[in-house]
């Protein structure tokens, strides 16, 4: 059986979560990691046993012996190396936002074109089971149609010095957290919002510490959200018909505390969902994709329409203005 080699660019915390799910995968394994030193490198090979340790970003896109890159660097450098690794022939799959910019979306998405390589957002929510039995729901009808979608994250953020908090790093809770709810919105309402409004409450360095916005669909859907670094952990999607209201308890990051819960009049049942590791499917989801030459589950259309969304609402707390 093919085997995919992964290389993790970089030794973000973030790896901590991926490389378990890397290892457990059907169809990978986990060859190598770089970082911006080659003492840092081995170092790090040598606490996650991991083969091949190479001192610089660019070394790591050189070789011949990995096929994939998980790049989890800061929000403002992925667009950067994941172009750089699409164009060494490798494929990739980057941490959320994939991009800060529609612009930058397209230049991913031209190099992804020219070098035949798959190039994948790292949104681990959307290959869960969870999300599936969701999706199933809403089309069948059994909330009847659609008319409001609510969504928060929110978590104290109290490391000092957090590249969160730096706005030249591409920075703010919504490009952090909120980026989740607007994404699980518009997946929803199949389609990005007509109109946007959005509120923040800025840190000093400029970057938004709490976000609030709206999103109003063309079928007259909309969609309320907060995300924010100041208040208590709160992971919460709901949907809301004419006739029930579904709601999901931690949908972003699953885990054992994660319900999909149903009221219907004065009746709530809790509904059963497969129960799967966190990040497995978007592993599972990269194999398929470099090895079966199977389109991504997020295809770069959908992180296009969730970068263009995020940008209208950030420009609407700019101004004070509703954006299209």
């Amino acid at each position: 059986m093919p085997r995919l080699r992964w290389g993790l660019l970089s030794t973000a915390r973030i790896n901590r979560l991926i490389i378990p799910a890397i290892r457990a995968a059907a169809r990978s394994e986990l060859t190598t990691v770089a970082s911006r030193t080659l003492d840092r490198a081995r170092a790090y090979a040598a606490e996650w046993n991991i083969a091949r340790a190479h001192g610089s970003y660019e070394a790591l896109l050189d070789d011949p012996d990995v096929d994939v890159i998980y790049i989890g660097l800061p929000n403002s450098v992925h667009v950067e190396w994941t172009v750089r690794s699409l164009e060494a022939g490798k494929h990739v799959l980057c941490e959320k936002p994939l991009a800060l910019s529609v612009a930058d979306i397209d230049r991913v998405q031209a190099a992804s074109t020219r070098a035949s390589r798959a190039a994948a957002e790292a949104f681990m929510y959307r290959h869960h089971p969870l999300t599936h039995a969701v999706e199933a729901i809403v089309k069948s009808g059994r909330l009847g149609i659609v008319r409001g979608l609510k969504g928060a994250f929110t978590f104290p953020l109290t490391r000092e010095g957090d590249v969160r908090l730096d706005p030249s790093l591409g920075g703010g809770s919504l490009w952090d957290v909120g980026c989740y709810p607007v994404s699980y919105a518009c997946l929803l309402a199949g389609a990005a919002p007509v109109e946007v409004f959005g509120w923040q409450h800025a840190s000093p360095s400029g970057v938004d510490l709490e976000f609030a916005g709206m999103m109003r669909f063309a079928d007259g859907c909309v969609a309320q959200f907060d995300s924010g670094f100041t208040g208590p952990l709160r992971a919460e999607m709901e949907i809301v018909g004419r006739d029930a209201a579904l709601r999901i308890h931690r949908p972003f990051r699953t885990d054992d505390k994660s319900q999909l819960l149903l009221t219907s009049g004065d009746h709530t049942e809790a509904l059963p969902f497969e129960p799967e590791p966190p990040f497995a499917g978007e592993i599972a989801d990269m194999e398929a994709a470099a090895l079966d030459g199977r389109p991504p589950r997020i295809p770069l259309s959908e992180s296009r329409r969730t970068v263009q969304t995020i940008c209208a609402l950030y420009e609407s707390a700019r101004t004070g203005l509703p954006q299209p």
